[in-house]
């Protein structure tokens, strides 16, 4: 009777439905991620390699969005320590270890070891994911020091409701082309139709 049942939701994964069982487990496996780095954010920090790695994605995120405002953007930036820009208004942007990406890094890490797909394109997939989301993550620290500099009342809503939930919609982005090109891929390699 079990080998039944699961042989019947194998056959509706497969479906046309199959997408509700794709969103669900993406809403169980981010949601469940998030509420368990915030349980565990005090014990996650303990550990002396978490913090070093953060501090140093910071100073990466740094140092990358400090040379597009200089070099790019053409901006007039002093520095400071500890990873402070300062702009011509007197505002700055810090970038600390929460703004370093990690969280979204061992994010997508979970979400796609967890998430049904092949090994073969994880191995591939997962790095690949992870340099996407440093880029928008140094783009997202540009796009803040702009905001600063032209718009700086602007830079809470911007910063919390605009930049923030973007890492969602990046993640969710990678994810729609995961489920899209390998859930496929991985359903006929077992012998199920699409």
């Amino acid at each position: 009777m079990l080998k039944s049942a699961f042989h019947s939701f194998k056959k509706f994964y497969a479906g046309p439905m199959g997408f509700v069982v794709d969103v669900a487990l993406f809403a169980i496996i981010t949601y469940g991620f998030h509420e368990l780095w915030w349980e565990f954010a005090r014990v996650i920090k303990s550990y002396t390699v978490i913090n070093v790695t953060a501090d140093w994605l910071a100073e990466q995120v740094f140092h990358s969005s400090l040379w597009i405002n200089r070099n790019i953007l053409g901006l007039h930036v002093t520095t400071e320590y500890p990873n402070y820009m300062w702009f011509s208004n007197g505002g700055y942007v810090q970038v600390v270890e929460s703004c370093s990406g990690l969280k979204q890094f061992y994010q997508i890490l979970v979400l796609f070891v967890l998430f049904p797909g092949p090994w073969k394109h994880k191995l591939w997939f997962i790095p690949m994911s992870i340099v996407i989301m440093h880029g928008v993550n140094i783009l997202r620290i540009v796009i803040l020091s702009a905001v600063v500099l032209w718009r700086p009342d602007y830079w809470d809503f911007i910063h919390d409701w605009v930049l923030r939930p973007g890492f969602y919609v990046v993640i969710f982005g990678l994810w729609v082309v995961w489920v899209e090109r390998f859930r496929s891929e991985s359903l006929k390699v077992e012998g199920l139709e699409v």
